[in-house]
C-alpha cells in the first residue's frame, strides 16, 4: 500500500495547496524531434497478453495499443504485453497543464543543458503538501540508479530534474487492491490490463509535464507507493526528444532495478536477453541491437561481428562472454553475450557488450568535457579556467593550436601560466578531452568519447 505516515497525513489536511517556490525554477523547453526506439519486440515478440480489467486505466485511444514491459518480481525475467494507448490530450487539457503546476527543481546539476544527459523524474500520487517528499524520493531513487555500473563511473555526465505533478489524492490506483481508485495527475495504476505488477500511466500527460524540464533525454515516473511494480514504454514517439518512459514505485527498495533495465532499452538500444520459455526458433534477419545475434561465437570471431572483441572475457554479470542461446523472446535461433545480465534478469549487472553500449549512449547526449566558464565571451589572462571530466578521461591544453605539455591532465589552468603574453594580440586556449576507458573497444563508438572547448583570451 502507499506509504505516508500520520504526521504527513496531518500535514496534508492542514497544508496549503500553494506551491513551494524555494529552489525551484519554471522553465519551458522547445520541442525537439523525437526518435522512436527500434525495438525488436515490435516485430518478433510472442507477447504475453494479460486478461482482466484495470483499477483505473489511463484514458485509451480507441483502436490503438501500446507495447509495455513489466516485471512480476524483483529477481524475475521481464515480460511484454500490450495495453490500450493513451488518448491524445485535448488542447484545453494541454493548456491546463501548461498553466498549472509543473514546477521544476534541479536535483543534480553537473553542467549546462546540452553538455549533460538530462534525466527527468515526474511524480504521481503526491499531493501539493507532499512535493518535498517527492523530491526526497527522487534523490533516493537516483542514488540507487547511479550506483549501478556504468552509471557509477559516469555520474558527472548527468543532470537530474524533478517535475512536480500535483495530485488530488495521495497514492496510486490499484494499491493495495484492484478496487482502489485514486485521482492522480498521471493516472498511475497497478493491475493495468489485469496484470497486478504492471504500473501504467497516461503517457500524454507524462509528455506534457516532462516538457517543462529544461531538457529531457530520459524520463522516469515515480509513483507514490511501496508496492513492487513498474513498466517500460519503449515505443514512445516523444516530441520532447526522449526515447522511452520508465515507471517505478517510489518507495520499493527494488523498483530502481526496473528503471535501470529500461534505460538499457531507451538509452543503450539494447534488446531483452530473455525468452518466454516457449518453443520457437527465430528465422528473421540479423538483429540491429548490439546484444543479440544469430551468429555463434566462432562465426562472430571469424566475421568480426557484434561482440567479437569481448569473446572470452570475464563479464561483470558473472561468467565469460560467449554466445548463449535464447533471447529476444525466442528460445532458439538468437544468442546473447552472457548467461544472465540485467537485460535478462533484474538485480544483475550489465554485461560487457551492454556496458559498452550504455557508455556510448551517455556520450551521445553528454560531452566528455564541460566547464562552468562560458566560452562565448573573452577570458582574462589571470582568470582560472576549470573543466570537469569523467575519471577515466585525460585532458590536454593548447594555446593557439600548440599543446602545452606541462598542463597535461590538469582540470584547471590560468592562461597567463600557460605562457600567454600581454602583447595585445588575440590568443585562444583550447581544452581537449578523451575518455580512455577500456570498457569501450569498438573504434566507431570510441569516437564519441572525445570533446573540446575553446576560450578567447582578452587582449
Amino acid at each position: 500500500m502507499h506509504r505516508r505516515n500520520s504526521v504527513r497525513a496531518t500535514a496534508r489536511a492542514a497544508g496549503s495547496p500553494t506551491r513551494r517556490v524555494s529552489l525551484r525554477i519554471s522553465i519551458r523547453t522547445a520541442a525537439a524531434a523525437g526518435v522512436a526506439v527500434a525495438a525488436l519486440a515490435a516485430t518478433t515478440a510472442v507477447a504475453a497478453t494479460a486478461q482482466g480489467a484495470t483499477a483505473a486505466p489511463p484514458s485509451a485511444h480507441a483502436g490503438r495499443t501500446q507495447q509495455v514491459e513489466y516485471f512480476t518480481g524483483a529477481d524475475s525475467h521481464p515480460r511484454h504485453t500490450t495495453v490500450p494507448a493513451s488518448a491524445p490530450l485535448s488542447p484545453s487539457h494541454k493548456a491546463a497543464i501548461a498553466a498549472g503546476d509543473g514546477d521544476v527543481t534541479p536535483i543534480v546539476q553537473n553542467g549546462p543543458v546540452g553538455s549533460k544527459l538530462d534525466v527527468v523524474f515526474v511524480g504521481d500520487g503526491y499531493t501539493a503538501a507532499q512535493q518535498e517528499d517527492f523530491h526526497a524520493d527522487v534523490r533516493a531513487k537516483w542514488a540507487k540508479i547511479s550506483a549501478v555500473e556504468p552509471y557509477a563511473s559516469y555520474t558527472g555526465l548527468f543532470n537530474v530534474w524533478a517535475v512536480d505533478a500535483v495530485s488530488h489524492d495521495s497514492g496510486v490506483s490499484g494499491d493495495p487492491t484492484k478496487d482502489v481508485v485514486r485521482d492522480t495527475a498521471l493516472d498511475s495504476a497497478f493491475f493495468c490490463d489485469g496484470t497486478e505488477r504492471l504500473l501504467c500511466v497516461d503517457t500524454g500527460k507524462v509528455e506534457s509535464y516532462a516538457s517543462k524540464a529544461p531538457g529531457a533525454d530520459l524520463v522516469v515516473v515515480l509513483s507514490n507507493s511501496t508496492k513492487y511494480g513498474g513498466a517500460g514504454y519503449n515505443d514512445i514517439h516523444s516530441q520532447v526528444g526522449y526515447d522511452g518512459i520508465a515507471t517505478a514505485s517510489s518507495d520499493n527498495d527494488r523498483s530502481d532495478q526496473i528503471a535501470v533495465h529500461e534505460t538499457g532499452h531507451s538509452l543503450g538500444k539494447l534488446a531483452d536477453e530473455y525468452d518466454y520459455g516457449q518453443s520457437g526458433t527465430y528465422t528473421g534477419p540479423e538483429p540491429a541491437q548490439a546484444n543479440l545475434s544469430k551468429l555463434n561465437a566462432d562465426e562472430m570471431a571469424a566475421q568480426q561481428q557484434k561482440w567479437y572483441r569481448w569473446l572470452g572475457q570475464q563479464s561483470p554479470d558473472g561468467g565469460t562472454v560467449g554466445a548463449y542461446e535464447g533471447g529476444g523472446y525466442y528460445q532458439y535461433g538468437l544468442n546473447r553475450p552472457t548467461d544472465n545480465s540485467i537485460m535478462r534478469t533484474l538485480g544483475r549487472e550489465f554485461n560487457l557488450p551492454g556496458r559498452e553500449a550504455m557508455i556510448a549512449a551517455f556520450y551521445r547526449h553528454a560531452s566528455a568535457l564541460s566547464s562552468p566558464v562560458a566560452t562565448d565571451r573573452a577570458v582574462r589572462r589571470g582568470d582560472r579556467i576549470r573543466v570537469t571530466v569523467p575519471a577515466s578521461t585525460r585532458v590536454t591544453w593548447y594555446v593557439d593550436g600548440r599543446e602545452q605539455k606541462a598542463a597535461r591532465g590538469r582540470t584547471s589552468v590560468v592562461p597567463r601560466a600557460l605562457g600567454i603574453p600581454s602583447d595585445g594580440r588575440r590568443h585562444t586556449v583550447t581544452a581537449r578531452a578523451t575518455d580512455r576507458t577500456d570498457a569501450v573497444r569498438d573504434p566507431a563508438l570510441r569516437k564519441l568519447l572525445s570533446g573540446a572547448l575553446s576560450w578567447r583570451i582578452a587582449r
